[in-house]
């Protein structure tokens, strides 16, 4: 693997931070990250951020758990949705050519950007 002593846990830092600051995010930054510092396929870019985002979003959540920001029965519903919706994508998502899964991050990218400027 590429190996850039600072770039990788400046990546990891711009995941953490994005993550933190707006409760989502830290992958869209991530993956084209992981795509430029390291020699990853672009099959595994994708898992690859996924397992960095996870242990980032838990911490988010517990810190906002114990200032009390957390409306956890709020979330429930998206939690639950969102966990089959891991569960397919993980079964079926292999079965996507990458080209489709970068264009669909774009747009998403896009989309989310657009959505909070107007």
């Amino acid at each position: 693997m590429k190996c850039n002593k600072l770039g990788l846990p400046a990546a990891g830092f711009s995941a953490g931070a994005i993550n933190g600051l707006l409760g989502a995010g830290g992958g869209m930054v991530l993956v084209p990250l992981l795509t430029k510092l390291t020699d990853l396929t672009d099959k595994e870019i994708f898992p690859s951020s996924v397992a960095v985002i996870l242990p980032v979003c838990i911490v988010s959540a517990f810190l906002s758990f114990l200032h009390g920001q957390l409306n956890f029965s709020a979330a429930l519903p998206y939690l639950i949705g969102s966990f089959f919706g891991g569960i397919l994508s993980g079964i079926f998502g292999r079965k996507i050519p990458v080209l489709w899964l970068h264009r669909f991050l774009g747009v998403i990218i896009l989309w989310g950007g657009v959505r909070y400027l107007c």
